[in-house]
Formats: structure tokens, C-alpha cells, sequence
């Protein structure tokens, strides 16, 4: 019973993973959106979806590209995230969850 809640947590813990990528994924793309004149970050809408993508995401780029050398405007902070995030998720796939089913 504890072995197929672990496994059921790990999964859990890898789909929110995934998740989280497609949420950087999005603040990504809606950055461009912005700096391109292509959507208006005056719009309610758009100035609510941008606020709620920095909540999500800018927790941890923030640290990231603290550590990271200036690169003048190039910004690839979202992209070491996710690789990151990339990790956690083979870890959880590849390491945990076999090693709890006793793989």
C-alpha cells in the first residue's frame, strides 16, 4: 500500500513538473508577445495573464539569473530552468519511482 502511494506521489510530483514547463514555455512566448508590439500589456487580460506567468516563474529565474554572467540582453535563464526541470523529471521517472516499485 505505501509502495503504490510513493509511486502515485512521484507521478503526481513528475506530471506538476511537466506542468511547470509548459508554464515557462508561456511566459517565454508571452515575453516575446510583449517586446514585439504583437499584444497589448495594457489590456487587463493581457496584464493579468503576465502578472499571474511572473508569480509562477520568476521565483525561480530570479536566482538563476543572479548566478548567470551578464550576456548583455540575451536572457537564458528559462532555458537552464528548463533543463532543470527536465531533471527533476528524469529523476523522478528513471531514479525514484523504480527504485520505490524495487526495480
Amino acid at each position: 500500500m505505501a509502495e503504490n502511494l510513493a509511486v502515485v506521489l512521484l507521478s503526481f510530483l513528475g506530471y506538476i513538473v511537466g506542468l511547470y514547463q509548459w508554464v515557462i514555455i508561456a511566459g517565454v512566448i508571452f515575453s516575446w508577445l510583449i517586446a514585439f508590439n504583437v499584444i497589448n500589456p495594457h489590456n487587463n487580460f493581457v496584464s493579468a495573464m503576465w502578472q499571474g506567468l511572473n508569480a509562477l516563474t520568476e521565483p525561480l529565474l530570479r536566482p538563476i539569473r543572479r548566478a548567470l554572467p551578464d550576456m548583455g540582453g540575451l536572457d537564458i535563464s528559462p532555458v537552464i530552468l528548463l533543463l532543470a526541470c527536465l531533471l527533476v523529471q528524469n529523476l523522478i521517472y528513471g531514479v525514484a519511482i523504480p527504485a520505490v516499485r524495487g526495480a
